[in-house]
């Protein structure tokens, strides 16, 4: 039985891909919208059994009919500053709800990427516990994976396991295609480099100092980890934040970069465009005991470790694919 990963090109999904490879599967059909991108550079050193563009696969979906096993829907638009909101519309939720149906029908597994960007300026919290009705989202990425976490809940057709994630800021190997979405230590690395030093957001919010805007950041090795963990207890279903549970101020981030990269820290502060103020995250933390009562024990990396993992057997070595 065959394994899909939509989004198996890109960032968080070739990551999958090598993981499910180290677990010993490779009978993996690849779903991605490679085109003339170099992401097909995070395929080279990885085992599947076929590639499908996504603008094909949905019409070819039937044809696996009794043949997949688990789908991995990682694939997805996770630009935050998109403004085609229809699509959006299309493309996050529209695409996952067949997915979702296809699994339901097959009584398959089925994973899917949420976002922390649904919880919004999280002046209702980032428990995944709570009502998530009541979530509001700040920009329309966040608004089409709340839409589908909403029609989710609502369903009484689901797939024989059926699992969420709200992804909070994910760093590390193979983002490396991801342009001005790729995490801050990527850019940090890129800047520091060429001029040796990297600037940061000034603050716009009493109580937050330059540079001590806080987010969970979490290595993209960790959320592997998570996700082959659901697959081997197919009893577990539910949304689940994934972060580490310890929120980190992105001149942590920045320093520790400095630091993984042997330079000394040169940090400046820059003013931030004023588009992006009214729908700024000042804090993101996410609360991980829902994940932990499934069982799940493993330690997260700390920021410290990730980054320095991150830097030094990857940025550094030529932005080597994990």
């Amino acid at each position: 039985m065959s394994i899909i990963v939509t989004g198996g090109a890109g960032f968080i999904g070739s990551c999958l891909v090598r993981a499910l490879n180290d677990a010993g599967h490779t009978d993996i059909i690849v779903v991605d919208n490679i085109c003339s991108t170099e992401k097909w550079r995070n395929l080279v050193n990885k085992k599947y059994s076929e590639y499908i563009s996504r603008n094909e696969f949905l019409s070819r979906l039937s044809e696996f009919s009794g043949k997949v096993s688990h789908i991995f829907h990682m694939g997805a638009c996770s630009s935050t500053t998109e403004r085609d909101f229809d699509f959006l519309y299309k493309n996050n939720f529209e695409f996952t709800k067949v997915l979702w149906n296809f699994c339901a029908d097959e009584k398959i597994a089925f994973y899917y990427a949420s976002s922390a960007a649904t919880y919004g300026s999280g002046e209702c919290g980032f428990d995944d516990k709570s009502d998530i009705g009541s979530l509001r989202p700040l920009n329309g990425y966040g608004y089409s994976k709340q839409l589908f976490d909403l029609w989710a809940r609502e369903q009484t057709r689901a797939p024989a396991q059926h699992c969420g994630f709200k992804f909070f800021n994910v760093y590390g190997p193979n983002e490396y295609f991801k342009g001005s979405m790729a995490s801050v230590i990527f850019h940090s690395f890129n800047k520091i480099t060429e001029n040796g030093e990297m600037g940061l957001f000034k603050s716009y919010k009493n109580g937050f100092a330059d540079g001590e805007q806080l987010r969970d950041f979490i290595y993209v090795k960790d959320i592997c980890k998570v996700l082959l963990f659901m697959m081997k207890h197919p009893e577990i279903s539910g949304l689940f934040n994934l972060g580490t549970g310890k929120a980190r101020s992105f001149y942590d981030l920045c320093k520790n970069t400095f630091v993984a990269m042997g330079r000394p820290v040169n940090i400046n502060f820059i003013e931030m465009p004023e588009t992006l103020r009214p729908k700024y995250q000042y804090f993101t933390e996410a609360k991980m005991n829902k994940l932990r009562e499934t069982g799940y024990t493993e330690p997260f990396y700390s920021l410290e470790d990730g980054v320095e993992d991150y830097v030094k057997n990857y940025l550094m070595k030529d932005y080597a694919i994990y």
